[in-house]
């Protein structure tokens, strides 16, 4: 059971080089049912790690390029009258793995769409709800660079995200062997399907399953506190942000291979669950503080508890 993440990242590893820790990330996002948010310029390779993830998993996977004319029809699907009666056309959210590429290039309303459906796990067409394929994960991208035609999601809808990444460029020898490999052959064509999306259930059923101590609670709600009364934030992490810390925590102790989890886990996948959720006031900003490094102050302030054998 466990060695599925080794050969889970090691076929996306023959697409995405010298990524290793967001590609774990990932991993473990799908693994909690969670959806991430990839925050980056264009060229570095999400595209291609969201199909590297759906090949080696086995699941359908759509794609959308975000503009200002994407209606939310295009998200949900509609409506069409066929022989005098209405027939559903689905939308681009009835996949498994859906890569919502610039998200923030279309407008308000569409990016509800997507989000309630992300939230909800179904959608209402006509007044009819039909429920999304499981699993049901995606993966959005937004470029930092240029504000021209966007539409930045608000802090009530990034909440919607378990994880907020960056991939960045990659260093000189990953950028060598990205070169040489793609030199006659497309490095997808080498990914092959390591599980079945009913293993994959399987998976994400014992992830969800995975053992927190009361004393591991207690330090997740105490982090979430803190980033509350914290006097360089305008809006601390909500009760969702905390649940999603849980979720993300018992996938990392997967990752580990674990059935328990520590609070090094918590520390480890809070500054990514985390920092996209802290609404920084005008101060903040004022004094060039930053997400990450109010982060930081959480971490170090908030006191570890002492884990024993009984209390695990």
């Amino acid at each position: 059971m466990y060695e599925m993440t080794d050969k889970i990242t090691a076929e996306v590893r023959k697409v995405i080089v010298g990524k290793d820790d967001v590609i774990e990330k990932i991993w473990m996002a799908i693994l909690a049912q969670g959806h991430v948010l990839l925050e980056d310029v264009p060229g570095v390779g999400k595209t291609t790690m969201a199909l590297a993830f759906s090949r080696a998993l086995g699941l359908e996977e759509k794609r959308v390029q975000f503009t200002p004319d994407t209606m939310p029809s295009d998200i949900t699907g509609f409506s069409v009258f066929d022989h005098g009666s209405l027939v559903y056309q689905s939308g681009a959210v009835m996949t498994n793995l859906l890569l919502a590429d610039e998200i923030n290039r279309t407008s308000s309303k569409t990016q509800a769409a997507l989000l309630e459906a992300m939230e909800e796990g179904r959608v209402t067409v006509d007044g009819v709800t039909r429920p999304l394929p499981q699993p049901f994960v995606v993966l959005a991208t937004q470029n930092p660079v240029g504000s021209a035609g966007t539409q930045n999601l608000p802090n009530s809808q990034l909440d919607r995200f378990l994880m907020k990444l960056h991939m960045g460029y990659p260093d000189l020898q990953s950028q060598i062997n990205i070169l040489k490999d793609r030199g006659h052959t497309n490095p997808l064509d080498n990914v092959q399907q390591v599980m079945t999306r009913e293993e994959l259930l399987g998976l994400i059923d014992t992830v969800s399953h995975t053992h927190i101590a009361d004393s591991v609670y207690d330090y997740a709600a105490r982090l979430c506190q803190a980033s509350r009364e914290h006097p360089m934030v305008q809006l601390g992490v909500s009760p969702r942000g905390a649940l999603a810390l849980c979720r993300a925590a018992r996938a990392k102790a997967f990752v580990q291979r674990r059935d328990y989890v520590l609070p090094e886990d918590l520390q480890a996948v809070a500054p990514d669950v985390f920092t996209h959720r802290l609404m920084l006031s005008a101060k903040a900003r004022l004094n060039d503080y930053t997400a990450e490094m109010i982060m930081d102050e959480l971490l170090r302030d908030v006191s570890l508890p002492a884990m024993t054998e009984k209390t695990l």
